[in-house]
This record gives structure tokens, C-alpha cells and sequence, in this order.
């Protein structure tokens, strides 16, 4: 059973269409928490993560960066493992 994945975005980021894209091709499903207009959310993440920027991804209850971060785990082969746990 793959370990759920949740996309932390707003409407207007680029790298978020960006890292749902990578996940959609791998066939990953997820669910996309728009924070565009949420500011407990948003203040959330950056207790949670120490960052202000979205996309912000869990793996699980881990998370993992943004898109940069996504892309670099699929590149390396990581990503999948992650998926697995």
C-alpha cells in the first residue's frame, strides 16, 4: 500500500502545477490542500516545515520540500521508495 501523498498549493504557483504534473505522470494519487486564501494553513506549514513556499509535499506525515525537492527525490530514485513505506 503506498503512503498518501499531500500537495500543499495556492492558485497562482507555477511549481505547484509543476509537482502535481510529476506525481499525476507517475501515477501517484494525492490530495491538493489550496492554501491560497487559508491563513492557518499557511501558518501551519511554516511551523510544520520552516518554510513559507508552496508547493510544500508529505509523503506520509513527512515532508518532504517542494518541487524542487520532489523532482530531485524522482531523479535520484528515492521517490519511490518513499511511496513504498
Amino acid at each position: 500500500m503506498a503512503a498518501p501523498v499531500k500537495v500543499y498549493t495556492t492558485i497562482y504557483c507555477t511549481y505547484c502545477r509543476q509537482a502535481k504534473a510529476l506525481l499525476e505522470r507517475k501515477g501517484v494519487e494525492f490530495e491538493e490542500v489550496d492554501v491560497t486564501t487559508d491563513s492557518d494553513s499557511r501558518d501551519w506549514l511554516v511551523r510544520t516545515t520552516g518554510r513559507r513556499t508552496v508547493p510544500q509535499v508529505f509523503i506520509g506525515e513527512q515532508p518532504v520540500g517542494g518541487y524542487d525537492e520532489l523532482r530531485e527525490l524522482e531523479r535520484s530514485g528515492e521517490l519511490d521508495q518513499l511511496l513504498q513505506a
